[in-house]
């Protein structure tokens, strides 16, 4: 690679980082389409790889289905998964910018889904972002663990215990992937049990341990009180309007 587009790589970054700092996500956004177009996707995809994670992230969730994002399009399934993991800093109380962005990538057309979740699950923290991408979705969830079909009708049985959900970890499919080939929490939940069954347990662990916590009132760390807080709305995030990440300070002032 040439000195030249060392340093124009260099000055985007700087440039992409201080946009995303302002708040300016679109403007950001646009600058690295920007690359792509004049320098083709493999440049975009080397400066990608020398963003900050949280900067992808600021980036990705603010998906917009209106359009195709080249960052979604290009992202890998490392790179992904580092910004992923990162996402729960932004108190996003209904999860909605969390599961948008996850179905943009991980089931855009030339992907392969169990790479990217393979890639999640490899990482700390990993089980619990993927955990908040189906919290809105637990009792389904249980249901399919326990039916392994998503009838709503199944929401309401009794709920397998941790010994039987970790015993029930290799059963076969009682549905097609086709039939709920949805790109959305079904195939992702099909995805998990069945492609990689050991992260599917171990995320409907997190998932009701979360939902114990919040049963308790979620005294433990620094979790806010989700349904107190109706303060804080997804809307003022769309589109770079507002990207309030917690600060370090944050999670300092817990300890």
């Amino acid at each position: 690679m040439s000195n030249d587009s060392n340093n124009t790589h260099l000055a985007l970054i700087t440039k992409t980082t201080s946009l995303i700092a302002a708040g300016d996500i679109v403007g950001a956004e646009s600058a690295l389409a920007e690359l792509a177009d004049t320098d083709g996707d493999g440049a975009l995809m080397v400066v990608l790889d020398q963003l900050a994670p949280k900067d992808i992230l600021a980036v990705m969730r603010e998906y917009d289905d209106s359009k195709a994002s080249v960052v979604n399009l290009l992202v890998t399934p490392e790179q992904f998964a580092r910004a992923m993991v990162l996402e729960k800093q932004y108190k996003d109380l209904t999860h909605t910018h969390l599961r948008n962005m996850v179905n943009a990538v991980v089931f855009r057309d030339d992907a392969d889904p169990v790479e990217f979740l393979t890639a999640i699950g490899d990482l700390e923290g990993g089980a619990e972002a993927l955990a908040n991408y189906f919290a809105e979705k637990w009792s389904r969830i249980e249901a399919f663990a326990r039916t392994g079909t998503f009838d709503a009708v199944e929401d309401y049985g009794v709920t397998l215990t941790d010994d039987e959900l970790l015993a029930s970890g290799y059963v076969q499919p009682r549905v097609d992937q086709d039939e709920v080939a949805d790109r959305d929490w079904m195939q992702m939940a099909w995805l998990l049990r069945y492609e990689c069954r050991d992260l599917f347990i171990e995320m409907l662990l997190v998932l009701r341990a979360k939902a114990r916590a919040f049963d308790l009132g979620l005294e433990e760390g620094d979790e806010p009180a989700d349904e107190d807080d109706g303060k804080f709305e997804t809307s003022e995030t769309d589109r770079g309007k507002a990207t309030p990440a917690a600060r370090a300070s944050d999670e300092e002032s817990a300890i």
